[in-house]
């Protein structure tokens, strides 16, 4: 195992992941637990859409990480009868193998360490997490890679969710998982029968008109310690609190940093007039003209 991923402490004095290629620290605001929980786990409704649910519920967990994400949902659920099916995608599996050998320091492991252990070697494990049933798969390699393949495929063995978990580390950094290629592709992937939200740490101009051009609806999310806003887009507009609206268009017209990725290369750029007008007919601001 190389030495990329390393233990460093918060300003709140929890415990995360740093690594060292990307240079950024995973959950640097809250810590993994808190901010996992709030960011992905309460601000989807997760609880709230699983106890309504009737058969198995979908969440792609897109960058497993450390975990932090997955066994922050576990924790949550565990007392809601049903079936859950977690599918993770990373291109690597050394955080997940470091927060298993750095569990006591972490915290967030906890009775999930033998799980953990499973999926790391096998790739699946299937286990009851109290009243919920559980089946967790880890995907090693390309995302963007398996998006493309999903959809040329027939019949995909990995179902559609009904949620998404979106933790790649930034545009900046990680730029080929920020694409607008990318997210079209991931909009496709969803059943379009089955309403689907993802939500993300970004709150970013280009991020948010990005999931627009590629279909989703978008909207503000919580808060999250370092950061006053995130976001999440849907396939469906009920799914979503506070939409955007047609001001928040406006600003992004003057913004110098919103024309989307359409390569795996970061750089800034203010909206290109195209990209504009084809924003300005998203049937999102039909519908909300706040």
């Amino acid at each position: 195992m190389s030495a990329d991923y390393q233990l460093v402490q918060l300003a709140n004095g929890e415990k995360t992941l740093f690594s060292a290629s990307y240079g950024e620290k995973m959950h640097p605001g809250l810590g993994p637990a808190a901010e996992a929980e709030l960011l992905y786990v309460r601000q989807l409704k997760i609880c709230e859409r699983l106890q309504a649910h009737q058969g198995e519920f979908v969440i792609w967990d897109v960058g497993l990480g450390g975990a932090a994400n997955a066994t922050a949902l576990l924790r949550a659920t565990q007392e809601i009868a049903g079936e859950l099916r977690i599918v993770s995608f990373d291109n690597t599996n050394e955080p997940l193998a470091f927060a298993l050998n750095n569990a006591a320091a972490l915290g967030y492991v906890g009775e999930y360490e033998t799980q953990m252990a499973a999926l790391l070697q096998k790739g699946r494990v299937e286990f009851t997490n109290g009243r919920l049933k559980v089946v967790w798969e880890f995907h090693l390699g390309d995302f963007p890679g398996f998006l493309k393949s999903k959809i040329a495929a027939v019949k995909s063995p990995v179902p559609a969710p009904h949620a998404i978990f979106y933790d790649a580390f930034s545009p900046a950094k990680n730029p080929g998982m920020w694409t607008l290629p990318v997210f079209e592709n991931l909009f496709q992937a969803l059943d379009s029968s089955r309403p689907s939200a993802l939500t993300t740490y970004s709150r970013s101009t280009m991020i948010r008109a990005t999931l627009l051009l590629a279909g989703f609806f978008v909207g503000v999310g919580h808060a999250t310690g370092m950061k006053e806003e995130t976001s999440i887009a849907a396939n469906t507009l009920e799914l979503i609190t506070e939409p955007l609206n047609a001001r928040w268009l406006e600003r992004a017209a003057r913004s110098d940093s919103a024309e989307p990725l359409r390569d795996p290369v970061y750089s800034r750029s203010g909206m290109m007039p195209k990209t504009m007008e084809i924003l300005r007919q998203h049937r999102q601001w039909l519908v909300n003209k706040k």
